[in-house]
């Protein structure tokens, strides 16, 4: 099968997928439909994935240009004749195939494409609506983002569902932390964030917390990874409270390095204001690190409460705070809660196994006759 998987960037996740596609017997393509300064993957495409060279690609995607991208999508697709495109997200990639007329059409969402911007205002919802319209097979990872395309009428029996994964042999549990011996942390409560620092993912609202928690427990440390739109703002959250001795500041850190952050942490934390099955999520998970999650519907699917770990109401800094100070006054309870989210991330989170439902949406959308609607 000619596979034409079309994107908006190059990210970690995109390098995954096509990674994986390039090892099964398709003949795999590559589009970019921009270039942000923000690009964060820089290992090349596999030997055996073509990219395609075009109009978009070369810098970020603006509206305007939609009719000269969707007229050089058409010479792309007449020029590869693919069997199939994989799509997404759903108002950029997704919804230029789906103006270019071509089926079949596997649409990927992203997560915070359809449980965030198809709300944004009545254009991203015509743009949501007519891309669901002449989608044959629906991709998710969560059941929130089946719930809400169902909003929009697209049936549920064309929705294939599967958390993205992660490989669990890179991100297992490991009793040593290396990090945590260099910043001479041996003996503290250590917290871990590696959301970007955007308004989408609540990293203000958790170092707010980490401000108010860290005056009743001395023991407190954070890892701060990532970098964003909000750096000021985190920053000065953080020096004007006199945090900045109990903070490392790690910055982007490559996929490769990432694990050993998960080891040096005692509980991960995501403040994030919509996420679909969030890989970073299943990340902490599979190294077996427990975790305080943000109320939202996509991690609302994965933890049982004082199980793998805990919840508190999305946007709420008091509760937050008391989340953390809760996990600390529990930490005998940890090395349980470790295992909980280790065999959870082998239950749900296997990258290996849950990559097969991929080729079942493909199986779907080429052979019409074999869906069950």
């Amino acid at each position: 099968m000619r596979v034409l998987y079309f994107t908006r960037d190059y990210t970690p996740h995109d390098h995954r997928f096509l990674t994986a596609l390039a090892k099964t017997e398709h003949r795999v393509y590559s589009l970019r439909l921009e270039r942000r300064n923000s690009q964060l993957e820089d290992r090349p495409l596999p030997p055996e994935v073509t990219q395609i060279l075009w109009q978009g690609g070369r810098a970020p995607f603006q509206w305007k240009n939609t009719l000269n991208l969707r007229r050089d999508l058409k010479r792309v697709i007449r020029e590869v004749k693919p069997d199939v495109i994989h799509a997404g997200p759903i108002q950029h990639p997704a919804f230029l195939t789906a103006l270019a007329r071509y089926h079949p059409l596997v649409s990927m969402s992203w997560g915070s494409d359809l449980l965030r911007d198809a709300d944004r205002n009545s254009w991203w919802r015509r743009a949501t609506q007519f891309t669901l319209n002449r989608t044959d097979v629906l991709v998710g990872d969560c059941e929130a983002v089946k719930n809400k395309a169902a909003e929009f009428g697209f049936p549920g029996e064309r929705v294939v569902l599967f958390p993205w994964g992660v490989d669990l042999k890179t991100f297992s549990p490991h009793s040593d932390s290396e990090l945590r011996n260099r910043l001479g942390w041996e003996d503290a409560f250590v917290l871990l964030s590696l959301r970007t620092w955007e308004p989408l993912y609540g990293v203000d609202v958790l170092v707010k917390s980490f401000v108010q928690a860290a005056r009743e427990i001395p023991e407190l440390r954070l890892i701060l990874l990532g970098n964003g739109s909000q750096a000021g703002l985190i920053r000065s959250i953080l020096h004007s409270n006199q945090m900045d001795d109990r903070v490392y500041f790690g910055g982007r850190v490559s996929n490769k390095d990432l694990p050993e952050f998960y080891w040096a942490a005692d509980l991960y934390l995501s403040a994030s204001h919509s996420d679909g099955s969030s890989v970073s999520l299943m990340e902490a998970l599979g190294c077996g690190c427990p975790v305080l999650l943000s109320d939202i519907p996509g991690n609302l699917e994965w933890i049982t409460p004082g199980k793998q770990g805990w919840f508190f109401p999305d946007g709420d800094v008091a509760a937050f705070t008391d989340g953390i100070l809760n996990a600390f006054q529990q930490k005998e309870r940890l090395p349980e809660m470790r295992a909980a989210a280790r065999t959870l991330a082998e239950e749900r989170a296997d990258w290996d196994k849950n990559f097969s439902k991929l080729e079942t949406a493909y199986q779907m959308a080429v052979h019409p006759q074999g869906r069950k609607y």
